[in-house]
């Protein structure tokens, strides 16, 4: 929700701008501070790189905590820095990223960032390199380790201090405040050429409702909380929009470049880089990408030094190679046992569950639960085409939460048979022996053969009439208990 509403605070505020770029190399995953939670999106953070033959990595599996492992001869990586979360998509492989987006002759997509060392490697030419704890949580630079180490992300000048600072890291929980209080247990570590940044700007690219398409963000304060900028300083947001049919023209990107603070020949490195990532936008089936800091080293070279790829989950189809990536070793183990069924379920922490088809039915019912003094303890989606397998299922995950004290099932049936969900009600109730109270609201599709199959049952049921009605039954049925 929190990506949306940034989304929403940028696009509100600003000056008329546009999009830009296309084809880089990503390779990397980085921290991720702002995320939306919901099912029906995708996002991880990561970073480019110009050169696929300088890309390295470090996974530091479960190997014992001074054991580092280079990249082979090839430059083939052991792993990449990869984190995820509810509902989102996470890296696993540098090389294999590298792969999943090349250019039409097969090369680079030639947007700039930093470079990926093998930090054991003493010919290394990087004067300074950073290492960084991988984990999907945001706050890692000012978060403690279960070790006693301070700081997920440190900078260093000599390479052989990798390994002193990664046993520190590796196998050990880290605390930030995004994370449970226990924190979540590090195995992947990210190694990179840290370079200095001279100054720093925001650049997004992101779907726009009120102008149905994409719209180019940007702002000369970079490398902070955007939402403060645009809560702020307003006049410091610049929004270009982009026709879809002929994408980001040229003066465009060099309008928002120089709107950016880009002088001389930054500026057109800066609308190349642009105009390269809205390319790579329309190429992978992103819904955003968001690179910050988008800023110049004092070289003189315009780099995209972290950012931020949220992905449609309808092109999956045309993109498995991205989400052929994907990385499930963070998620609940409940979350992915209910991703088998094609189910979508966020834990929450309340003891009402909810069974619902649709996100914006389970947002409204989790809504509608707390207004009426309850707490929903999950968001669980059936999605369209559901079967009575799936309803079972569904029963099964949400009864083996011990905080669950009540179920309440929210179908309003348009393409989904509320009859099939009435049947994999009745079957769950019986051959799982439900022991908490279930309440019921059916509207739609074939909801009268619903109700008569609930109603002669004999199951403990109680219908309720609407969403209102169903919560306020739900609610005192925990009461009561």
């Amino acid at each position: 929700m929190q990506a949306k509403r940034q989304e929403r605070m940028l696009l509100e505020h600003g000056h008329a701008t546009r999009k830009t770029h296309s084809k880089p190399i990503i390779i990397f995953l980085s921290s991720l501070s702002l995320t939306t939670p919901l099912p029906s999106i995708a996002c991880f953070y990561l970073f480019f790189s110009p050169s696929p033959s300088r890309l390295f990595s470090y996974s530091f599996p479960e190997l014992p905590r001074q054991t580092l492992q280079p990249p082979s001869e090839a430059g083939e990586a052991g792993g990449v820095a990869s984190r995820e979360g509810r509902g989102l998509l996470s890296l696993g492989s540098a090389p294999s990223a590298a792969r999943a987006w090349p250019d039409q002759d097969g090369g680079s997509h030639g947007v700039a960032a930093r470079s990926f060392l093998a930090a054991a490697r003493p010919q290394t030419e990087a004067t300074e390199i950073v290492l960084k704890a991988q984990i999907l949580a945001g706050g890692r630079g000012k978060g403690v380790f279960s070790s006693g180490l301070k700081g997920g992300v440190h900078l260093m000048k000599d390479p052989k201090e990798v390994g002193k600072l990664a046993e520190q890291m590796i196998g050990y929980n880290l605390i930030t405040k995004q994370t449970p209080k226990d924190g979540v247990k590090v195995k992947k570590v990210m190694v990179a050429e840290a370079l200095n940044i001279s100054r720093e700007t925001y650049f997004a690219i992101l779907m726009d409702r009120a102008c149905n398409g994409p719209v180019l963000v940007g702002s000369p304060a970079g490398g902070v909380d955007i939402e403060e900028v645009a809560a702020t300083s307003p006049e410091l947001i610049f929004k270009e929009e982009i026709d879809i049919f002929e994408g980001v023209k040229d003066t465009q990107a060099l309008r928002l470049a120089e709107n950016l603070g880009f002088k001389g020949p930054l500026k057109q490195q800066a609308a190349d880089q642009i105009k390269k990532l809205y390319s790579l936008f329309l190429k992978i089936d992103a819904t955003q990408v968001e690179v910050n800091p988008f800023g110049e080293t004092p070289e003189g070279q315009v780099v995209c030094f972290d950012a931020k790829i949220n992905f449609d989950d309808n092109a999956e189809f045309r993109q498995k190679e991205i989400f052929a990536m994907d990385d499930k070793s963070e998620n609940e183990p409940i979350e992915n046992e209910a991703a088998l069924y094609d189910l979508k379920y966020i834990g929450l922490d309340g003891n009402i569950a909810c069974f619902v088809n649709g996100a914006g039915l389970a947002m409204a019912t989790c809504d509608i639960i707390s207004l009426n003094g309850g707490k929903p303890a999950n968001f669980l989606d059936l999605g369209g085409g559901v079967k009575e397998a799936q309803v079972y299922q569904a029963f099964k995950l949400l009864t083996a939460d011990p905080k669950v004290e009540a179920i309440l099932v929210n179908i309003f049936g348009g393409i989904v048979n509320c009859a099939i969900i009435a049947n994999g009600i009745t079957k769950a109730c019986r051959e799982l022996e439900l022991k908490v109270p279930l309440v019921v609201r059916l509207e739609g599709t074939n909801v009268h053969e619903a109700q008569r199959i609930l109603n002669e049952s004999g199951l403990p049921i109680t219908s309720a009439s609407d969403l209102e009605d169903a919560a306020k039954k739900a609610v005192a049925s925990v009461a009561k208990n």
